[in-house]
């Protein structure tokens, strides 16, 4: 798990490599990843927007923004948590994905609750120990 904690927002990450979907002859990898937000301040806040920076293991970046997650713009009061489930393909065995939601808080004030960098590794990937 992938976690971090912003402006009293944490931002928790399970990313899985999703065997069955993917076509490792065909260049193609899926993997699904599960994101827990918890407010951990005092106020109400609502997700407003996502970005993504998807980079995979060859440096190809890709840049993921809109409203919401999930077709959601999820109100969370304090101590709440709302989790969600989405996930990405690849044409490499790996990558990394990281980003950020655009918050806004009870009073209208905007800020943005980082998402971790989190890794995306596949069996396919070849290790190289040193």
């Amino acid at each position: 798990m992938y976690c971090e904690t912003t402006h009293n927002v944490k931002v928790e990450v399970v990313p899985q490599f999703l065997d069955s979907e993917s076509r490792p002859q065909d260049d193609h990898y899926i993997w699904a990843y599960r994101i827990t937000i918890t407010n951990q301040g005092t106020t109400s806040i609502q997700l407003k927007n996502r970005y993504w920076q998807i980079v995979d293991a060859r440096g190809q970046f890709e840049v993921i923004e809109g409203p919401g997650v999930v077709g959601e713009q999820p109100v969370l009061e304090p101590g709440e948590s709302y989790t969600y489930e989405s996930g990405t393909p690849l044409k490499t065995p790996s990558g990394i994905m990281m980003g950020h939601y655009e918050m806004v808080n009870a009073q209208g004030v905007g800020f943005e609750a980082n998402v971790p960098a989190f890794s995306l590794d596949s069996p396919y990937e070849l290790a190289d120990l040193h």
